[in-house]
């Protein structure tokens, strides 16, 4: 088997039934608990979960810990969601678990994020993993991530509504969901506010989990460097990562290290394409998109989305200062014509056509909407996932 015929298989698996941690504890059993062999943080929210991984994967990295970190969705490479201190997860280790997978008989089938997450607990494991950052996919509570025995530290970034529906149709249901993650008297760090704020201190004090609340006058939540991430809605991650390694009795030089040296691709990053400044950002819901067109003053847009999105919400933040815009499919499944004109049926060319409006009156470019459209575009710019993100990427189209 290659490793693109693993990925295949692996992608083709869908969740049969209802959401819950059933099979992916079951798949971890067959693997004789690889989940048990590290302690973790466990990292949930509506929009942030990445950015505090990298900020404390970066930390991890700095005080020389043979870390694991895991996050999705990828951009260009599936391996990018399991990292440890050795680099992206190999592709015969991904190839060898989809064989052995597919080998087995199941009385409920796993999907794909059960499998994912099974893979990486496995992997952590084998190279030795200290600790772990670890990102919640959907929810909290009956989330496949929520298999983990060892968490030591819980994040909850901010309750939106993103996922609405899968999560119970009502903000304050999204909060009980993602609370429902918090461990017996094990801390939690957050930065909800309102109804989050509101069901996660219900559910902190019903299990005896101390709440530290975001304030940036507490030290706990003090800054002794500027984010690396680019953003001004980065300072609240940043704040949130800090208090986490602060929990975790990080030293304040590995935590400084940590914001400044942290890399998270397709997230405000920035090129230069044929001397027009290129911005790739997934801004995938409303506060995202919001949060987003608060750092510019004009672009020229580039979106694309899929149907389960709100749409609607994304664009009335984005367009606003559009000098432009046009639309592209996002992916397989994502949303076509119907987004509006012009369309392109290819992000290249889309992209092109972007880089030409703005080489007339010098304003960026900005492709927004969905991280699997980053994921395109990244490929179309010749990418490497496993490259660090610095403050400026020449890059030529293919």
């Amino acid at each position: 088997m290659t490793y693109r015929e693993a990925l295949e298989w692996l992608f083709a698996q869908r969740r049969t039934g209802e959401r819950g941690t059933g099979r992916v504890r079951a798949l971890l059993a067959r693997l004789g608990h690889p989940e048990g062999a590290f302690p973790a943080v466990h990292v949930l929210g509506t929009n942030g979960k990445g950015s505090v991984v990298a900020y404390l994967e970066a930390a991890f990295r700095a005080r020389g810990l043979a870390y694991g970190a895991y996050t999705s969705p990828h951009l260009v490479d599936f391996r990018e969601r399991i990292r440890t201190h050795l680099g992206l997860v190999p592709e015969e280790r991904v190839v060898a678990f989809v064989a052995w997978a597919k080998g087995e008989a199941w009385e409920e089938p796993p999907g794909f994020f059960d499998l994912a997450t099974a893979l990486a607990f496995l992997h952590f494991r084998e190279r030795g993993v200290a600790l772990a950052a670890v990102e919640a996919g959907v929810g909290g509570e009956k989330d496949a991530t929520n298999a983990l025995p060892r968490v030591v530290l819980t994040v909850l970034t901010n309750v939106g509504e993103d996922h609405l529906e899968a999560l119970g149709g009502s903000l304050e249901a999204v909060a009980r969901e993602k609370a429902g993650a918090f461990r017996e008297g094990v801390p939690v760090v957050t930065g909800a506010r309102g109804v989050g704020l509101k069901v996660a201190r219900r559910v902190a004090e019903e299990r005896g989990a101390p709440l530290f609340v975001l304030d940036p006058e507490d030290p706990l939540f003090a800054l002794p460097a500027p984010p690396g991430l680019k953003g001004a809605y980065q300072e609240e991650n940043a704040r949130l990562a800090a208090a986490a390694l602060r929990l975790l009795g990080f030293p304040e030089e590995a935590i400084a290290r940590g914001l400044l040296e942290a890399r998270h691709p397709g997230r405000m990053e920035r090129f230069l394409v044929e001397g027009v400044e290129v911005y790739l950002d997934g801004a995938h819901n409303p506060p995202a998109a919001e949060a987003l067109a608060r750092e510019f003053s004009a672009y020229h847009l580039l979106f694309g989305a899929f149907p389960r999105k709100d749409v609607g919400g994304i664009l009335a933040h984005l367009l606003p200062k559009a000098r432009s815009v046009r639309y592209t499919r996002a992916g397989e499944g994502a949303l076509g014509p119907e987004l509006g004109t012009p369309f392109f049926e290819d992000p290249r060319e889309a992209l092109e056509e972007a880089l030409a409006r703005a080489r007339e009156d010098g304003a960026p470019v900005l492709a927004a909407g969905s991280l699997y459209l980053v994921g395109r575009l990244l490929a179309v710019l010749g990418q490497d996932p496993a490259r660090g993100v610095g403050e400026d990427h020449p890059a030529d189209l293919l």
